[in-house]
């Protein structure tokens, strides 16, 4: 079937067209040079003939799950969205290129790369998860790169918040990276299918091909949708991906969901482990701290600052004196007691300007006092709640044997609690964070490979294990 060729580009008020950059089975994608501020950016604009209410609605709600979420540093960027004059509907996006869903076909990509891909679009999946949203149709040419490298997913044209997925619904399926709960209709998209999904795009990336792509074989659609109904990926056949790269993703790609890690963020901490396995620095999570929108204490003495000049405007006006009164005694009895101490006038003389500033200033004082206690009495009931280290377990009887050219730690649960996580540190200076009490560090024969293991309970470490070493080659 000979591919369409692209629509006319629309005029854009502020922007002057360029060139085509790609075209799709809903859309055209251009690149247009944006006059104020002046850069060049990528305009996905609606095809006409395919436009209607539904579509409209749908364009409509991917420009607002974009711009919700644009601010991701790994989800590619919204900077505006509209309608151009002939009626199409239309994003302007950062521009980004698609040479990686080129690229991995062409070469391969060495394992660190892509682990550090992995765990940035893992993060922004995720991002979207804890906003409600599924992307459903994670795969290799949606993850775009920026000028500087930097590896960012698009495309949200079908996705859909996590609540609004019903069984029946059906959506327009990527197949060689769909999970088969989903090509088999048995859910329209689920968490746990986007573990799926995330797995079969890193393995994409590695192996040159799709999970159950067969080279050289038949590759049909029907084809692909039986093996993946099988869940038995083709190895991926480089020495180069360590065997828990492999397993990891294997047991991403399981056919029973409940199989799979329970979430984006433990499979991308599965990944982080691997690049401590590797020698590699842990590619750092990019999820947004739960109160980053929380205001600041700077913020609150600058609320704090405005209030005494506010009311400063309201008592200069003799009409409102009773109102001013009557806020007085509804105040805070020691900011009523501060206001009453320091003014000699009685209530019915007259008070000048001056002593009502004066009146106010300490009035506002006053206010920032009781903040800044309110503050520091929080400060100290979370630090007197915190654990001490004496209270924080320590591990002990750290066991390691050799496998393969790995040597994998182990030891027994110290009596952890709720979310507290071990966190590993390796002689070489390597760390990594996990719930697991199982470590993998590759060995070099004839060194030790060591490893101390310390318990970190709400943020505060425990006591470190003594240090257990096992001498690569020798078995001891």
């Amino acid at each position: 079937m000979a591919r369409r060729l692209p629509s006319q580009p629309p005029v854009l008020p502020g922007f002057s067209f360029v060139h085509v950059l790609g075209s799709g089975g809903f859309a055209d994608v251009f690149l247009y040079e944006q006059n104020m501020p002046r850069r060049q950016v990528a305009v996905k604009v609606m095809l006409s003939e395919v436009v209607n209410d539904q579509v409209r609605q749908m364009f409509q709600a991917e420009a607002n799950l974009m711009a919700q979420l644009s601010g991701h540093p790994s989800i590619l960027s919204v900077h505006q969205a509209g309608v151009s004059g002939d009626g199409r509907p239309y994003l302007v996006m950062e521009l980004a290129s698609a040479s990686l869903s080129e690229r991995y076909r062409r070469e391969r990509i060495p394992v660190a790369e892509v682990l550090r891909i992995a765990v940035r679009i893992g993060s922004a999946v995720e991002t979207a998860h804890r906003a409600g949203v599924l992307h459903r149709d994670l795969k290799p040419s949606n993850i775009l790169l920026t000028a500087y490298g930097h590896p960012v997913l698009s495309d949200f044209g079908i996705a859909s918040t996590i609540a609004a997925v019903r069984e029946e619904e059906s959506v327009g399926l990527s197949i060689p990276w769909s999970a088969p709960e989903v090509l088999l209709d048995e859910t329209g998209g689920s968490v746990q299918s986007e573990v799926w999904a995330l797995a079969a795009t890193v393995y994409s990336l590695l192996a040159g091909r799709s999970p159950f792509e067969i080279p050289d074989g038949s590759n049909s659609s029907s084809d692909l949708m039986s093996r993946i109904a099988r869940a038995k990926p083709q190895p991926i056949n480089r020495p180069d991906v360590p065997a828990s790269l492999d397993a990891l993703l294997r047991r991403a790609m399981s056919r029973r969901p409940e199989q799979r890690p329970a979430s984006v963020l433990e499979l991308v901490r599965e990944f982080q482990q691997i690049e401590t396995e590797l020698g590699l620095p842990q590619t750092p999570l990019e999820i947004a701290m739960d109160d980053w929108a929380l205001g600041t204490v700077s913020d609150l003495e600058d609320r704090t600052r405005l209030r005494p000049l506010a009311s400063q405007q309201v008592v200069a006006k003799p009409k409102r004196r009773r109102r001013v009164a009557e806020q007085a005694q509804a105040a805070p009895a020691a900011v009523r007691t501060v206001r009453e101490s320091s003014s000699p006038v009685r209530a019915t003389a007259p008070v000048s300007g001056g002593q009502r500033r004066v009146t106010w200033i300490l009035i506002g004082a006053a206010a920032l006092v009781l903040v800044l206690a309110a503050i520091t009495t929080a400060v100290l009931l979370k630090a007197l709640s915190a654990p001490s280290a004496g209270d924080i377990p320590v591990v002990a009887d750290i066991s390691g044997r050799e496998q393969g050219s790995s040597v994998v730690f182990s030891w027994p649960d110290p009596g952890l609690q709720g979310n507290d996580t071990y966190q590993v540190a390796t002689r070489n200076g390597g760390t990594a964070t996990q719930p697991s009490n199982r470590f993998t560090v590759s060995g070099t024969p004839g060194q030790p490979a060591c490893i101390t293991v310390t318990v970190n309970r709400d943020g505060k470490l425990g006591a470190p294990s003594a240090e257990k070493c096992v001498d690569v080659g020798t078995g001891k």
